[in-house]
């Protein structure tokens, strides 16, 4: 997840459908394309969660609608005027919706990002916890953005039971987006990518020299952390300028 949102360059062609999930690296896969394709990624937690309020809101219609499975000409609509001007798009909810990326993109490569199947399962579950905290939706309300977040969240729980079959358990999950990708996306367009390996093998993906600059690297945990206490304290000071919040809001804070 990065410091800050990109903004769309009036233009760019989306090159890239970054198909990983969330807590793959996806917040260094997007610094590096955004280094190799000369313009800026629409990284979605990145731009969710510190854009402005019609990012969540927009995702959120979006979500509502293809659960719906109605307005497929206008989820295609909507989603192409959320990442017009972008070079690629990578992390959630982008990673649920390759089928209708491609059709927006159909010259597009598709790229997953992967990584030590174990270690997904624990840093899953780690974030389910915090994006479940039971004070967040009231902690958030005074944020004209974040106050949708825990809506979001549950469209997008909503949006994984049906991709992956109603399947809770991460470690089958992750397995079950593999094998996804690989119905879905022509093998030659389908590239699994660790950003572990650096700068070759993305590259080489992409028919691009290797840059001379160091491969970035931004730990994805330590970003979400970071945001989550960035909305939390926001909210609660709003709250403080009129009222006092229930304590258990404060006491998570202050573990850290």
């Amino acid at each position: 997840m990065g410091q800050k949102a990109s903004v769309p360059q009036p233009g760019a062609k989306l090159q890239v459908i970054g198909a990983g999930l969330s807590r793959t690296g996806t917040a260094s896969f997007s610094a590096a394309l955004n280094i190799l394709l000369d313009g800026p990624v629409y990284h979605g937690g990145t731009q969710i969660t510190i854009g402005p309020s019609t990012e969540i809101k927009s995702w959120i219609t979006i979500l509502r609608n293809w659960l719906s499975g109605k307005n497929h000409q206008n989820i295609l609509a909507m989603m192409k005027d959320r990442t017009d001007g972008y070079v690629a798009i990578t992390d959630a909810p982008g990673s649920q919706f390759v089928p209708e990326l491609l059709e927006i993109y159909p010259e597009s490569k598709v790229i997953c990002t992967v990584r030590d199947a174990d270690a997904w399962v624990k840093s899953m579950t780690q974030i389910q916890g915090l994006a479940t905290l039971w004070f967040l939706r009231a902690v958030l309300l005074p944020l004209p953005g974040m106050r949708h977040f825990v809506d979001y969240i549950s469209l997008l729980q909503a949006q994984w039971d049906k991709v992956y079959d109603d399947e809770r358990a991460f470690d089958i999950i992750y397995d079950r987006h593999i094998e996804w990708l690989k119905e879905i996306v022509p093998e030659d367009r389908l590239v699994f990518y660790d950003v572990r390996e650096g700068w070759e093998p993305l590259c080489k993906a992409l028919g691009k020299d290797i840059p001379d600059v160091p491969f970035p690297r931004i730990n994805d945990s330590k970003a979400i952390d970071r945001v989550a206490q960035y909305h939390i304290k926001r909210g609660l000071l709003r709250w403080a300028a009129g009222f006092t919040l229930a304590g258990a809001a404060t006491a998570w804070l202050m573990r850290g």
